[in-house]
């Protein structure tokens, strides 16, 4: 068989990866996998009464706390026989879905799908009860195509997932450079490109995006490829802070369950010092679960650059979704919401106050 030419082997590759693009903005990927973390210590007791709490979180360093707390047992020794059942997820808004129908309990998710969920439902489904990591989201680009912030303009840039928190994010900042997109298709001054985190890769490499807008370590595997970081988002944020990532439970689960809710938040609080304390561990850690939930590791080229940029913290920095939310607002992708109860960190404080830790703030957005 005579061998294909360059060229259309090129086209055929992306056409590929265009129709993966397409898949992506049908739902791609948004189906959560299941998977098992620590075994339960011989003697161990339940708690609440519960058979399981159900965790959803992300395959990225952001979710680093899930990651680390799962691979190292914080999650599962402070529920005791109570088994943590894992449920990993590509985007927010399947995580919301997951949420909504309760097929989760808690789950650790990004700061504008916590904002839809609670808008959808009214403020009637979800809680915000923790922080979890902040920064770890990049602007990485072609340095060919683009090689400046203002060559942005009449690119194609990759967001992860229509509504989400790097595409609410994006498409602020666009609208700060003084470009037009249409929030719904994403086409205007520059093109934004819906495409599921795994698939972003093969579509930078392809050519079919000039960028993207992404968490790590999508970010760092973009670099990797040859891209170049254009922009750091924490960079646009006060002492570069930004929430990226909270901890949500059901409301109905938190009221039934306040035990389970506060063993969780106790792992969580465990997670993050361990991690802050042991970075090169944790960072290994948080590999290892990537590579059990996935099947594939993170090269040290990867992770080292991703693992660096973000930041473990139990402050849900609450003032910074009030922010965020007036970024979707004013993308045209959310009426202007009432988010007076989002936050309930009153378990989260009492677990802090007892390790003499200092309480976070809710910015006036809390319960009562």
């Amino acid at each position: 068989m005579p061998a294909i030419p360059a060229a259309p082997r090129r086209a055929f590759a992306l056409t590929a990866v265009l129709l993966l693009l397409a898949l992506a903005g049908c739902g791609y990927g948004s189906r959560a996998k299941e998977s098992v973390g620590a075994d339960i210590a011989a003697g161990a007791r339940k708690t609440d009464g519960l058979d399981a709490v159900r965790i959803g979180h992300f395959g990225n360093l952001t979710h680093g706390t899930a990651l680390v707390g799962k691979r190292k047992g914080f999650l599962q020794k402070e529920l005791g026989a109570t088994e943590a059942r894992y449920a990993v997820f590509n985007a927010g808004p399947s995580a919301i879905e997951a949420l909504n129908a309760g097929s989760v309990d808690l789950a650790w998710i990004g700061p504008s799908p916590a904002v839809n969920g609670w808008v959808k439902s009214r403020g009637g489904n979800l809680r915000i009860i923790g922080g979890s990591a902040s920064g770890g989201v990049k602007l990485v680009v072609d340095p060919d195509r683009v090689k400046s912030l203002e060559d942005v303009e009449g690119k194609r840039i990759a967001t992860p997932q229509f509504g989400n928190t790097q595409d609410v994010a994006f498409l602020d900042w666009a609208a700060r450079q003084g470009w037009t997109v249409d929030a719904q298709s994403g086409r205007g001054d520059v093109t934004v490109v819906r495409s599921d985190n795994k698939i972003t890769p093969d579509a930078f490499a392809a050519g079919s995006v000039d960028g993207a807008w992404v968490p790590e370590p999508t970010a760092s595997k973009l670099v990797a490829e040859g891209g170049k970081v254009l922009l750091d988002e924490a960079s646009l944020w006060p002492d570069q802070q930004f929430v990226i990532t909270n901890l949500v439970v059901r409301q109905e689960f938190l009221e039934k369950h306040p035990k389970a809710v506060e063993a969780v938040l106790e792992a969580s609080v465990s997670t993050n010092r361990w991690i802050n304390e042991h970075p090169d561990e944790a960072k290994a850690a948080a590999n290892e679960q990537l590579a059990a939930d996935s099947g594939k590791a993170l090269p040290a080229g990867v992770l080292d650059p991703a693992w660096k940029s973000i930041r473990f913290t139990d402050d849900p920095l609450a003032a910074t979704l009030r922010t965020q939310a007036e970024h979707a607002v004013n993308a045209g992708l959310l009426e202007r919401p009432d988010l007076n109860g989002i936050y309930d960190l009153g378990p989260l404080n009492k677990v802090l106050a007892a390790q003499d830790a200092p309480p976070v703030d809710d910015a006036g957005l809390g319960v009562g």
